[in-house]
């Protein structure tokens, strides 16, 4: 090491400013202590090598911050850098000069000298700062620990390199010469370089030389992992081919050539499309010339597998006797008229037509009213086969499509599979809880069912997996749904929407009696022991155990009290018979779950009974009304949405619009505070055809005349009280007949849907038909005799004619 107090052995002063010749580094870092050849090409750089060899060798090298400048100016240079001594200079034939050099001190640039010929600074060498013994000693032992370390692992590290660092015991010394032989990023050599104080140098490198030991073994590992991979390839191939000469050898090879040659067979044998055949005869060929054991071998095998299993012309024998059909039909299930109406259609129409697309219907309704069970129901009554596809949760569009022959383990998707597994192109397919379908990053299935539901379009379907067109037209596609708001528009343009609404209570009891009580009596063992179920028990158990649209909870009713008599024939040991009676079920089902009625008992002022729609079927809706002194305040509770808040306000203000007419005074907006409420407040309410409903129970309350108990209403309500036609009439006044309404209220333009209603039902309950609230409340309103519900002179309309005071203005509006 030279040893030159503050750079120069004759002075010690710290402000020495040097004038040297500058040559700029592309790449490269130099430090103090370092040896290294330098290339130069550059004219003002070979021009410096000449001024240093004519002077005292002494050159100043600096790293330029963008390698790719051929002219840097002052700002394209670091501000510090490395004072160095030309060793050696060789000029090169094509003009340019080799220089050995080496590093002598760091120094920083103080300016720049005009210089035309080369570039020259003057600089202000940089003083070696001292560390404590002690720490100085900790981070060098750290340092040459893990230059071990690295040196051990890379053997690119000559062993003489390591006994000239382990012998540097100065920390400048050992930090210059450890980092000269790192391939840090140049930034890095740079901050290196620049760090003057000894112990945040030292401790830099160790961080630096810590950060390439990892990166070394993670780069030792990726390449020794390939390594492995390639050699398991090639010891698999050698092996494969050896296996190869020892079935050779002792005749074993023709079982391999004796499968394919089946398989060959098959494929012949085999009715498929001209597509199909043309596919599956290409992917053959490449499978004879393909090793047995090899993956892509056993991936084109599966492949064509699959096209000869597939059901491309096998077709089931298709029943044209319609009243065979319609017979079975009603032999499955009790009622239904709309969708056994259009099944029989479809068959009239095949037995005219020899080809037809196989409709998409769609069947919507409440849980447990039979929309799978029919589905079965049409596959017997049309003799075809029967698959059902699951479709609630699915959200991976692949599920549908199937996955591309690329991806391992790859398989058709759902409906070529179900296909596979039926063995005929034309089932019954019913694809089930389509609205239960969503969607996520992997696709939107809803997307891929528009093609298969589609039947100008799924003759011609496209699995991925497949990659060929496959014929879909001849399937009778029936999907089902709880509710149609779920299901996408496009989705519900291409089906044919068969609604299935609730049953009433006399549709349940023949259900119960005529398929129910047998299946559950049979399931339970209990065919031989004379079990008898009276219809009054059959309806208690409807009325008191179970409220539903369909018959799923009256059949596990129904169940249960068959496993309790099946507990007592085995424990008792009798078998005399068992009658169930209204009075029995409650013996075996507990108390009763329900009122008979769930209409108010009583007539009472402000309590009106409306009706709702639910995804279950209909519902009877309280709505009660309470007014206190106030401000005039309006509140709505019961969870209710912005619709039916919205007509809340429209009934207030109608009811403000009529009050004189009404006989109600006409301040009550400003003295009387009105609570609106709809009890059940955890469940979430909304709709317009409540509004009717809320207006009844307000003129009830501010007239403090009762309500009659067992009448229901339904209908949107307007400002000037018109009544608007709403959905769901049959749904809701099937709830209005189960809850013991004897007279109902609903718009005049829903009398078409009153065709819908079954006419025991319609025998049994009024329906009036109204336009207006006018003709609301007379119906509603229990009046004492003698008393006049609207006035006869002051109509709305009269007294806007009138001079009126802007306060009476006011209440009109």
């Amino acid at each position: 090491m030279i040893n030159l107090p503050k750079f120069f052995k004759d002075n010690d002063s710290d402000s020495q400013e040097l004038l040297i010749p500058l040559i700029p580094l592309r790449d490269i870092v130099v430090f103090p202590h370092m040896v290294a050849p330098l290339f130069v090409g550059r004219s003002k750089s070979v021009k410096a090598l000449s001024d240093a060899m004519n002077n005292d060798k002494r050159v100043f090298l600096a790293t330029q911050k963008k390698a790719g400048i051929d002219n840097p100016t002052e700002k394209d240079i670091s501000q510090i850098g490395t004072i160095a001594k030309i060793l050696q200079l060789l000029r090169l034939p094509d003009g340019t000069v080799k220089a050995l050099i080496e590093g002598k001190s760091r120094a920083s640039i103080v300016r720049f000298i005009r210089n035309p010929d080369f570039l020259q600074v003057v600089l202000k060498p940089i003083a070696e700062s001292e560390i404590l013994p002690a720490e100085g000693e900790a981070l060098s032992r750290a340092i040459h620990d893990s230059f071990d370390e690295y040196a051990k692992a890379n053997k690119n590290i000559s062993k003489d390199l390591v006994k000239t660092v382990s012998a540097i015991s100065d920390p400048s010394k050992l930090a210059d010469t450890v980092a000269a032989h790192f391939s840090f990023k140049i930034d890095d050599k740079q901050r290196l370089l620049e760090t003057v104080v000894m112990e945040d140098r030292l401790s830099l490198l160790l961080s630096l030389i810590k950060m390439e030991i990892d990166i070394f073994k993670m780069d030792q590992r990726i390449k020794n992992r390939v390594k492995k991979q390639m050699e398991k390839t090639q010891k698999n191939y050698y092996l494969n081919e050896q296996m190869r000469a020892i079935k050779k050898e002792i005749g074993t090879e023709d079982e391999n050539r004796n499968e394919l040659n089946d398989l060959e067979k098959r494929i012949k044998r085999k009715r498929m499309s001209k597509e199909a055949a043309a596919k599956i005869r290409q992917e053959f060929k490449k499978l004879k010339m393909m090793t047995p054991m090899s993956a892509e071998a056993t991936v084109v095998r599966g492949y064509i597998d699959w096209l000869i299993s597939l059901p491309w012309f096998e077709k089931s024998k298709f029943r044209k006797d319609i009243e065979e059909a319609d017979k079975i039909l009603e032999e499955d299930h009790y009622g239904l008229e709309k969708p056994k109406e259009r099944i029989l259609e479809y068959l009239a129409v095949q037995s005219l037509v020899n080809k037809i697309r196989g409709p998409i219907l769609c069947f919507v309704g409440p849980p447990g009213v039979g929309k799978t069970s029919l589905a079965k129901s049409v596959a017997r009554a049309t003799g075809r086969k029967f698959i059902r596809l699951s479709l609630g949760g699915v959200r991976d569009e692949a599920e549908i499509r199937g996955h591309r022959r690329t991806y391992i383990g790859a398989m058709p998707g759902k409906i070529i599979q179900s296909l596979k597994k039926v063995g005929v192109n034309n089932p019954v397919f019913c694809l089930d809880e389509v609205d239960k379908m969503s969607m996520d990053f992997r696709g939107d299935p809803s997307a891929a069912l528009l093609e298969v539901l589609d039947p100008e379009q799924n003759y011609s379907f496209n699995d991925h997996y497949l990659d060929i067109d496959y014929d879909l037209s001849d399937i009778l596609f029936i999907t089902t749904a709880n509710t149609l708001p779920e299901i996408p528009l496009p989705l519900q343009d291409r089906m044919e929407i068969i609604r299935l609404p609730g049953y009433a209570e006399y549709e349940k009891y023949y259900i119960a009696r005529d398929f129910l009580l047998s299946k559950q009596i049979e399931m339970n063992g209990l065919k031989d022991k004379n079990v008898h179920f009276s219809k009054e028990a059959v309806l208690t158990i409807i009325r008191r155990y179970t409220r539903e649209s369909g018959v799923r909870n009256l059949e596990r009713e129904i169940s249960s009290i068959c496993r309790k008599i099946a507990r007592k024939v085995i424990k008792d040991k009798e078998s005399n018979g068992f009658k169930v009676t209204a009075k029995s079920v409650q013996k075996y089902l507990g108390p009763p779950r329900f009122k008979e009625l769930q209409i108010e008992e009583n007539d009472q002022v402000g309590i009106v009974t409306g009706l709702a729609w639910t995804q279950v079927g209909g519902e009877l809706l309280c709505i009660e009304t309470l007014i206190m002194p106030g401000k005039g305040k309006l509140a709505t509770t019961g969870r209710l949405g912005d619709v039916m808040k919205e007509s809340a306000q429209a009934a207030v203000s109608y009811v403000r619009s009529r009050a004189e007419r009404l006989d109600i005074d006409r301040k009550f907006y400003r003295k009387f505070d009105i609570h609106i409420h709809i009890p059940e407040g955890a469940i979430p309410k909304d709709g317009p055809s409540a509004g009717i409903a809320m207006c009844t129970s307000l003129v009830s309350a501010l007239l403090k005349r009762p309500v009659y108990h067992d009448i229901a209403m339904t209908g949107e309500i307007t400002l000037r009280g018109r009544v608007l036609p709403i959905g769901g009439i049959k749904e809701k006044i099937l709830a209005a007949h189960r809850g013991g309404v004897k007279k109902i209220l609903i718009p005049k333009e829903n009398e078409k849907d009153l065709k819908d209603i079954p006419p025991t039902v319609l025998k049994e309950v009024e329906i009036v038909l109204v336009e207006n609230m006018d003709e609301v409340l007379p119906h509603s309103l229990i009046l004492n005799e003698g008393d006049i519900l609207f006035k006869e002179n002051d109509m709305p309309f009269d007294i806007m004619k009138k001079e009126i005071d802007p306060e009476q203005r006011s209440a009109l509006i």
